[in-house]
């Protein structure tokens, strides 16, 4: 038998949820996913980050609030090259799609590149499964992790090349030994992710409805959240598929394009431009705890 809850959200973790200075999530953002969940509204992570993370910082936390044993909710990881999910009684297995790992002698490169010159600035991180990503320390200022930030890129892109790998970052595109573009390197603002050009947040989109389609949920609208232009993808993949959505940036200050749905940031609830990551996302959180009740 069909459900179809009035909405589901499909949410970004670093900046919406956990916060990009500490990495770790509000215990009152724990507390509405959980109302919202025993509400009946659908909860899909749709994260570049691993499967390890979304355990440690988000389901851990959930679970040890008293996650009701009827809730399972959703993590699509590392843009949708591993997914998992998880109940009060913990995670399931992880799912990992083979064909979008970046090959594993390149990884050592990388991690030999952080461990000889950018160790003092990032970490590599070791939890991922099929991209390859470094971050910045927690006891190093953003200002000066985004300063060595585009050498360490180049560096990567210098290692893709040797290797016969074609990569793109941002504008810059370097065809591999057979004319072709595989991977990308793409900066955050507090990591660089090294992956196949095939994921994305629209893939995870596209993994999101798979998983819900599974236990016949069809929600009747979406709220997709996240804090760069590359999160508006999931909301871009909804829309063209048919599916009722309105995005919100929690980090507006790249620009808000212009879209063919709703995009809202903190000022569509009366809150000023300071207002940001995950105190945006609480504030809008809040807001969709009120719906769901009202519509119960």
């Amino acid at each position: 038998m069909e459900t179809r809850p009035p909405f589901a959200l499909l949410l970004d973790v670093d900046g919406p949820i956990a916060s990009p200075v500490t990495r770790t999530v509000q215990e009152e953002i724990i507390a509405l996913l959980l109302e919202l969940g025993e509400a009946g509204i659908p909860l899909i992570f749709n994260t570049g980050r691993s499967d390890a993370f979304i355990a440690q910082q988000v389901m851990e936390p959930m679970t040890a609030a008293g996650m009701p044993d009827s809730l399972t909710v959703h993590a699509i990881c590392e843009k949708g090259a591993t997914w998992f999910s998880f109940t009060s009684a913990g995670a399931g297995p992880v799912h990992v799609d083979r064909e979008l790992s970046v090959p594993s002698d390149f990884a050592d490169d990388i991690r030999q590149l952080v461990s000889e010159s950018y160790s003092d600035f990032m970490f590599f991180d070791e939890t991922k499964r099929a991209m390859v990503s470094v971050e910045q320390r927690l006891d190093v200022h953003n200002s000066e992790y985004r300063e060595v930030q585009e050498h360490f890129d180049a560096d990567a892109m210098a290692i893709m090349a040797r290797r016969g790998l074609g990569a793109v970052r941002l504008d810059h595109h370097a065809p591999g030994q057979d004319d072709t573009v595989d991977f990308r390197v793409d900066p955050t603002i507090i990591s660089t992710d090294i992956e196949s050009v095939r994921l994305g947040k629209d893939l995870g989109a596209s993994r999101a409805c798979e998983l819900l389609g599974r236990d016949a949920i069809v929600p009747q609208a979406w709220f997709t959240m996240g804090d760069s232009r590359t999160d508006y993808a999931m909301a871009d993949w909804l829309h063209h598929n048919d599916h009722e959505v309105a995005h919100v940036d929690v980090r507006p200050e790249d620009g808000v394009p212009e879209k063919p749905y709703d995009i809202l940031t903190a000022g569509y609830l009366g809150l000023g431009a300071e207002v940001i990551h995950d105190d945006a996302g609480l504030a809008f959180l809040r807001e969709w705890r009120k719906a769901a009740l009202a519509t119960r």
